[in-house]
């Protein structure tokens, strides 16, 4: 049993010095030891017009390969022609929609949405300015973008690479208002004609978009329209590298459920995520913030990703709008969202949207807890002291549980002398010594791993917690006392790591002492390790984490003195 401990230990802190290594290697720009490289920066394209459209073969309908610029035609039956990406610097007339909670800019170029500032959300790496999420500049792409594709030969329909009209009107929402629009409208090219309209409502991180296609032409026109957001691969400006949060394209359908896709796989190619279906969206994910394409109503749609250039990236819904006859019209309303991962609220957009919220494999577990910490946040009014009182609910319902191991740790601290003596005893005859071992814990009633079972039962839940409070974007900006005025962000005085290192170790010393001197040894380096790491994470974190070592303290405390065996 005690080898078996003894195994364990050293599997842990192994995995854990790899793991810490690898990332103090990224975080020094090296690449991973498990492989990936450090993500290109995005490429500063000069400016310039959109290319020609190839159009369809003859033979088969199959568009000819795009090119970067390029606007190519879809397939007669199975379109596969979304434009490629325009350039990295927006070439049209800048115009901007401000409403009480985001300040967002669009491009005449194609009527794309090309950056969002969110007027609530401080930048953490540039506190005297607000968060950016969407952003079309040399240094960084993330843009939301649409328009038509048809499988016709020889037409090419509007799409995010042609020239708009920007409709006169307002472009601040009044006080007392609403909600405020913002209209642009395509040349009309053989009769055809695209407009869009933009819909802000006061408070909301959700527009309104309408596409109208009007075809004023002589032939019947069959059209699509896709809903593509585009994103370079870098992950968020200043992400830690000593813990990993998901950056990239999502797609949920209510069959598949929840998908998220790597850029390196987009890269790769393949069936890397589901084609079609007749619900669901498409997304873009970040640490905190999120976008993604809704369409309420059901009715086909196919998912696509490609990687469009260097480092470029995109993921698009694409839907039929059907024949449009001559001298008709034919709309589509769908809705973008972009803005905070607000879990409530995302959960009412749309089927599955709050998954976009990361919580790693423990969502089970991870969902009812942050629900717990919301309503004790709605009791206290601080999410530091809802962490707090999170906690000490969760020491509460595993008192017991844990009662029984510090129990089993102090009788083994008890016996530890008697062992000592035995291995000192029967060094040679390593067989007879687990025999003589066996026997003191037999009539001492103890059991040598009773201290880590039931530690392992309630591991997933304090994992599970992690993940919530590394999720949870109520966290940025929201302060708890004192220094720590954001519990996302690192302690600036890094007192609560070193509060939390001080009390990992104070743990050791309760802890019966192993032994093995090189296990010993280790039992005080690991909480030094670890404690490297938290010196970087984010505050609430190490906080959640101090306050389970303290409580842990205090049981255990009174257990060693209860049963007569503290300080030995």
């Amino acid at each position: 049993m005690t080898d078996m401990r003894r195994t364990l230990l050293w599997v842990v802190f192994a995995m854990s010095l790899v793991l810490l290594w690898d990332a103090w290697s990224k975080h020094n720009g090296q690449p991973s030891i498990f492989g990936g490289s450090r993500p290109a920066a995005v490429s500063a394209a000069p400016p310039g017009a959109p290319g020609a459209a190839p159009g369809a073969t003859a033979a088969t309908g199959v568009p000819a390969p795009a090119t970067a610029g390029s606007v190519p035609t879809a397939s007669a039956i199975t379109p596969t022609g979304v434009p490629a990406q325009a350039p990295a610097v927006a070439t049209g007339t800048q115009v901007t929609v401000t409403t009480d909670v985001v300040k967002a800019t669009f491009d005449s170029l194609g009527g794309s949405l090309v950056r969002l500032e969110l007027l609530k959300y401080r930048d953490n790496n540039h506190p005297e300015r607000n968060l950016v999420l969407f952003e079309h500049s040399a240094q960084r792409l993330y843009a939301a973008q649409t328009g038509l594709i048809t499988g016709k030969a020889g037409v090419t329909l509007p799409n995010h690479l042609s020239p708009m009209t920007i409709v006169s009107g307002e472009r601040t929402l009044a006080d007392g208002a609403k909600e405020i629009s913002i209209r642009f409208e395509s040349a009309v090219t053989d009769g055809h004609q695209l407009v869009k309209t933009y819909t802000f409502s006061r408070g909301a991180y959700t527009v309104a978009v309408k596409h109208e296609f009007i075809n004023n032409g002589s032939d019947t026109v069959p059209a699509q329209v896709y809903l593509q957001l585009a994103r370079d691969g870098n992950p968020p400006e200043g992400e830690s590298s000593f813990y990993f949060t998901f950056t990239g394209p999502a797609i949920y359908t209510d069959a598949k459920k929840f998908q998220k896709v790597a850029f390196k796989d987009i890269a790769k190619g393949g069936d890397v995520h589901e084609k079609a279906a007749n619900d669901g969206w498409v997304g873009m994910v970040q640490h905190y913030f999120a976008s993604a394409w809704l369409v309420q109503q059901p009715g086909p749609r196919e998912f696509r990703t490609a990687k469009v250039s260097d480092n470029l990236y995109t993921v698009a819904m694409v839907q039929p709008l059907g024949d449009v006859a001559p001298g008709s019209t034919k709309v589509h309303d769908s809705t973008l969202f972009a803005g905070p991962q607000e879990e409530h609220k995302l959960a009412a957009l749309a089927p599955g949207l709050e998954l976009v919220k990361d919580y790693g494999w423990l969502t089970v577990l991870s969902k009812p807890l942050f629900w717990l910490l919301s309503q004790l946040h709605n009791v206290l009014g601080n999410w530091g002291w809802a962490i707090v009182a999170l906690v000490v609910l969760l020491k509460i319902a595993f008192y017991w549980l844990n009662a029984s191991a510090y129990r089993s740790m102090a009788k083994m601290k008890a016996v530890g002398p008697k062992v000592t003596e035995l291995r000192e005893k029967y060094k040679d005859k390593p067989q007879q010594m687990q025999q003589e071992m066996m026997r003191i814990y037999r009539e001492e009633k103890v059991n040598p791993i009773g201290g880590c079972l039931p530690i392992f039962v309630q591991m997933p839940f304090f994992i599970a917690l992690y993940w919530v409070l590394l999720s949870t974007v109520e966290m940025r900006n929201a302060p708890w006392i004192g220094w720590i005025t954001d519990l996302a962000a690192k302690d600036p005085w890094f007192i609560l790591p070193v509060l939390m290192t001080a009390s990992s170790l104070f743990q050791v010393w309760l802890n019966p002492k192993p032994a093995d001197p090189m296990q010993a040894k280790m039992m005080w380096f690991m909480p030094l390790a670890f404690g490297i790491m938290f010196f970087f994470f984010p505050s609430g974190l190490v906080l959640y984490w101090l306050t389970n070592n303290v409580l842990s303290i205090a049981q255990q405390w009174y257990i060693n003195k209860k049963l007569g065996v503290l300080g030995k």
